[in-house]
Formats: structure tokens, C-alpha cells, sequence
């Protein structure tokens, strides 16, 4: 991968580094865009054990991404986060005392030098829902195990004031490695609705995912399957506290947490009530599908051939076949449809197998390949229990319509006779009062979350426990 002139230079700064310590603060920004680009911050310590990092996202106020493993030899330093679906390799110049190298994750790979220090100084964006001390509540740190799957989840469990046994939420976050408060584009969802709901005599337990921030465990081997155990821990440990009313225990699920919860509640006679917020309705390999369409950052000269490519690259990697298989039947299938497209926008064949082998590497995690097999239709018509399930019409993510039909649908087959199955105007996939609904708006809109939206789940939830 390096030229002649790298590989020299290396070669010279070896002897020079090689027994040097890197440990300590590095940092450095990712350019995205013309106008948006993402600061990081790396923590590396050493020990008897090696080299180990964490990593901090400022600009998104993300902190405590933990890579699987870190090592640094002969001037290359390579952080393995394979649990997290990202890594980072650079190499070390003395002259400018700097890493070099990429940042990646998933198929997309961005330049990204690291220099040691302390990191400048983030913009300080105003984000006026965010709840201030002292709270008119109680807030607790908790920690939880998942004991069969050797898990120790971290959490925050806020608890109304008074005394007296209180109804409990679950919170549940959507997709890839979220902190407990589901930190995305500056924004913590999750913290101003505990928060909110709190005020209005409802305990609320929010934690980290599976090896992100204090929590342990590998993210990327788990599947939404795993990801409904670990809130069955979470139940499980509410059930055991004095001050929390057991017989009013819910389960509150953003996007993905919104299929998790169903999947969770049927396990168990624990879960009183559910609520859905931009939940699916529909298999995975649809929502897969609409994503790859609607989303897709580069033109393509035939749509409808496309969308059968893509179609067909979801029914190869979502088959019972051996991972090898699947790997070798997607390089061929990409090769013949996916490359001749990207061949003249990229115009470097390195970098589109680069690309190619990023995509094949996505659509073949644990993660991925169970989602394209979950309809989450058949968990929400087992459900017994009450439902709430609110969508936005400016979600660009999870469009309304299509998937709001798909759950109404499972709730009426089942049965279900307490569920409100409600569209909220205006509001995008973090069920902001926005414009567009793109996910480049999410940063640039002040506010967090709806009150309409908090008004909806508080109102809700208050009427449906005892």
C-alpha cells in the first residue's frame, strides 16, 4: 500500500522509534465534507498487556469507544476496533511527530493524522433541553450483568423523588455502538427524555452498549438477537430493586431498539408495556434495500438494475451458506454490477476493490445477516401488551408510511386490543422539529427532541400503569 519513498522513510525512521512509548492523548479531524468534518481523540495507554485505546468523538460528544486491540511496531500503529466495525493505521514521522493514516469504517475509508497533545478546544453548540443540576429527581450509576453472555452492562437509572415503589422504562437504542444517552450529531436524545419522563413520576434506566463507553462485551458479534438479552438483564435488575414497581416495567426502543423491544418483551412476562419509536415494521432486507436506494451518495445510469443488484447481493449474504461462500459469490456479484459503476466516479481500480471488499466485509457481519433475516411484523403480533408506536413524517431513515402500516398490520392480526399507532408531522428519525429530515440536518437543529413527541410518550405511559 505504500509507495517507494514511504517505505524508505520508514525504513530510516524505524530504528529511531522503535522503542519509543506513544502513550498519551492524540488527536485530529476527519473532512467529511467541504463544510463538515469530525474531531477524534484517541487515549492510549500501555501496560504488562500491551498497547490499549479509547476513543472520543468530541464534535459528536461521543467518548468511550473501546477497540478490541492495539499495537504499534516498526512505526505502524494499528487500532483494531473490529467489535466497533471501525479501525485506524498510521504511520509514525518523526519530523513532524504525527501519525498518518486512515480512519475506517465500514466501506468508507477517510485520511486522518493523529498528533499528540491536547485537543482544541469544540465550539460549544446550544443544546437548551439538556437538563441542568441539581435535578428535582435522583440519579444513580448502575451496573448490570448479562451473565450468560459474560456481559457487564453500565447504566444511569434516574428515580423520581418520594418514597414508594415506581413504574420503570427501559430505553433501548438504535443501531451501531451508542452510549447510554444514543449521542448522535451533537445531540443526547436519550438524556432529555429520562430526563422528561423523570419529572412526570416515571424511573428510567438507560445504558451503554455492549463495549462502548462502561460497559463490556464485543458489539460487533452481537446481533439484535443478543442485543434483547442484555434488556432482559436490564429487566431482570429492576425487578430486584425495592423502590422500582414491578409490575409496571416498560421497554422504550429508538429505530433498531424498536425491534429489539418486541423481541425482548416476548421472552419474558416482566415487560408491561412497549413503545416504539421509528420502528420497522418490515423485514430487514426491505429496509436494507430502501436504505441502499434512497441514501446512495452516487448516481448510477440504470435504477432498476440497480436495485436488482442490490436486491440480489442481500439475498446472497443473508443465505445459510458457509461465510467463505457468501464472501466469493458477493465479489463476483459486485464485480459484474456494482464495479462498472463505480470504475469512472472513482477512476482508480485499487480503490474500488477497496471499496468492493468494504462492502463485502458490511453486508457479512453477524449483525447484518440476522437483520436481513428478522421481519419484526412477527415479534409485534405476538404481543399481548400495550403499544405505542410513533413514527415522524420527515424520517428519512424509517419512512412512516410503509413501516408504520407493516406494525399496525401485525398488531391487528395478533389481536392486540391496547395499541395507538400515531404519525407525528415535521419530525425526522430523532423526532426533531425539522425541514428536511436529512441526516445532515440533525446537528444543525437546536433542539434534541419534540416536546410534542415527550408529551405523547409521557401522556401515554401514565395512562397505561397502575
Amino acid at each position: 500500500m505504500k509507495n517507494i519513498l514511504s517505505i524508505l522513510t520508514l525504513l530510516f525512521l524505524s530504528i529511531g522509534i522503535h522503542a519509543q512509548d506513544i502513550s498519551g492523548r492524540w488527536n485530529g479531524t476527519v473532512q467529511i465534507a467541504e463544510d463538515k468534518s469530525l474531531d477524534f481523540v484517541f487515549y492510549i495507554s500501555n501496560d504488562e498487556n500491551g498497547y490499549k485505546t479509547m476513543i472520543d468523538i468530541p464534535s459528536q460528544r461521543v467518548a468511550g469507544l473501546k477497540p478490541q486491540n492495539t499495537s504499534f511496531k516498526d512505526g505502524v500503529l494499528f487500532i483494531d476496533g473490529a467489535n466497533l466495525g471501525i479501525k485506524y493505521e498510521g504511520t509514525f514521522y518523526k519530523d513532524t511527530q504525527q501519525f498518518k493514516g486512515n480512519f475506517t469504517e465500514g466501506a468508507n475509508s477517510l485520511s486522518l493524522n493523529l498528533k499528540k497533545g491536547d485537543f482544541r478546544s469544540v465550539k460549544t453548540v446550544k443544546r437548551p433541553q439538556e437538563p441542568v443540576k441539581p435535578y428535582p429527581y435522583l440519579e444513580e450509576e448502575v451496573v448490570f450483568d448479562n451473565s450468560e453472555a459474560l456481559v457487564s452492562l453500565s447504566g444511569t437509572l434516574t428515580i423520581p423523588s418520594g418514597d414508594g415503589k415506581f413504574p420503570v422504562v427501559v430505553l433501548i437504542s438504535g443501531s451501531g455502538p451508542q452510549d447510554r444517552d444514543e449521542t448522535v450529531a451533537n445531540h443526547k436524545p436519550f438524556w432529555i427524555l429520562a430526563d422528561y419522563l423523570t419529572r412526570q413520576g416515571i424511573a428510567v434506566l438507560r445504558f451503554d452498549d455492549r463495549g462502548v463507553g462502561k460497559s463490556t462485551g464485543n458489539f460487533s458479534e452481537a446481533t439484535t438477537a443478543d442485543f434483547s438479552t442484555d434488556v432482559l438483564s436490564a429487566v431482570k435488575y429492576l425487578k430486584s430493586r425495592d423502590d422500582i414497581d414491578s409490575n409496571n416495567i416498560g421497554l422504550i426502543g429508538h429505530s433498531e431498539g424498536g425491534i429489539i423491544a418486541p423481541l425482548a418483551a416476548n421472552q419474558t412476562k416482566d415487560v408491561s408495556f412497549i413503545v416504539l419509536l421509528a420502528s420497522t415494521g418490515i423485514p430487514g432486507s426491505e429496509i436494507s434495500l430502501m436504505q441502499s436506494i434512497s441514501m446512495r451518495p452516487f448516481p448510477v445510469p440504470n435504477e432498476k438494475a440497480y436495485e436488482q443488484a442490490i436486491r440480489k447481493a442481500i439475498t446472497i449474504a443473508g443465505s445459510n451458506k458457509e461465510l467463505s461462500v457468501i464472501k466469493s459469490e458477493l465479489l463476483e456479484h459486485y464485480n459484474s454490477t456494482i464495479t462498472p459503476i463505480l470504475q469512472p466516479l472513482v477512476g482508480d481500480d485499487k480503490k474500488v476493490s477497496q471499496i468492493i471488499n468494504g462492502l463485502i466485509e458490511t453486508r457479512t457481519t453477524p449483525w447484518v445477516r440476522y437483520f436481513y433475516n428478522y421481519n419484526p411484523a412477527n415479534e409485534i403480533e405476538k404481543l399481548d401488551i400495550p403499544v405505542l408506536s410513533l413514527n415522524g413524517t420527515n424520517d428519512t431513515q424509517v419512512v412512516a408510511e410503509i413501516n408504520q402500516k407493516g406494525i399496525k398490520d401485525a398488531l391487528i392480526k395478533g389481536k392486540n386490543k391496547d395499541y395507538k399507532v400515531l404519525k407525528l408531522e415535521g419530525l425526522n428519525h430523532f423526532f426533531q422539529e425539522s425541514k428536511t429530515g436529512k441526516m445532515e440536518e440533525y446537528s444543525k437543529i437546536e433542539q434534541t427532541f419534540s416536546p410534542i413527541a415527550l408529551e405523547e410518550i409521557s401522556n401515554w405511559i401514565i395512562a397505561h400503569v397502575n
